[in-house]
């Protein structure tokens, strides 16, 4: 499970996971925090359950096949936004498990626990506030675009929402840090900085954790490129600026 919060490189990771064929399909299979968002994404006929805890089977039994991706892996990646509403659902699935570990483990069996974050804070708001403006949120290693959520709109610079980013990215991680510290969880901590700078050795190291051949990773090319240009190097001179 990835652990982490917007703009912090989890897209890369879980597609290079995902591309290794033997470490599951990582992604956010349980984002909304909607159960009708979940029955339509998993494309249920929700009518045809008799109880609340029959459609949250299906949706969980969906969900596991959806994140194996044909592998004997199960990959999830939670950010914070969503992580409250998704331990509800467990709690009325699972309501003898005393704590959240013990839910998610009755889920999904043994769980590696990673955190992925971006320590560069103002990178991690600036990138935030870009792919919010212009639509664009993630582009193919060739430059090609890859996920797009709004038509293309010029972006400004604003200072703003940027520092509204900031803080909100500082409370995903330390909401993170105090789940950690409460179920006794250690995960795996990975860095933008160290993801973005060698992907590779970060994927045999995750790869190695998870008792899967590390070798494999040298085969693996960065699916993604980096979004960060000119622009972004502007505005961080004119946020650092106006804070000064």
């Amino acid at each position: 499970m990835i652990c982490t919060a917007p703009r912090s490189g989890s897209t890369l990771l879980c597609k290079l996971l995902a591309a290794t064929q033997s470490a599951g399909n990582p992604c956010s299979h349980f984002h909304s925090t909607s159960l009708v968002d979940w029955i339509d994404d998993y494309e249920l006929e929700g009518d045809r359950f008799a109880s609340e805890q029959m459609a949250l089977q299906a949706i969980l039994d969906a969900g596991i096949e959806r994140g194996k991706g044909g592998t004997d892996v199960f990959g999830l990646r939670m950010q914070g936004g969503s992580f409250d509403f998704f331990l509800q659902q467990l709690g009325i699935l699972f309501p003898e498990c005393l704590n959240d570990v013990d839910r998610i483990e009755a889920a999904f069996g043994p769980i590696l626990y990673i955190h992925l974050s971006r320590p560069d804070r103002l990178g991690q708001a600036i990138s935030r506030v870009l792919a919010e403006q212009t639509g664009l949120w993630h582009r193919h290693s060739d430059g090609s675009e890859m996920e797009r959520l709004a038509p293309p709109k010029e972006p400004r610079f604003d200072a703003r929402a940027i520092e509204r980013h900031i803080a909100e990215a500082i409370a995903h991680d330390d909401a993170w840090e105090q789940w950690f510290a409460r179920e006794g969880v250690d995960p795996i901590r990975i860095s933008y900085d160290a993801l973005s700078k060698d992907p590779k050795a970060v994927l045999a190291q995750l790869l190695f954790a998870l008792n899967l051949d590390p070798a494999q990773a040298q085969y693996v090319e960065p699916p993604t490129a980096k979004l960060a240009d000119a622009l972004s190097l502007k505005w961080r001179g004119q946020y650092e600026k106006s804070r000064d």
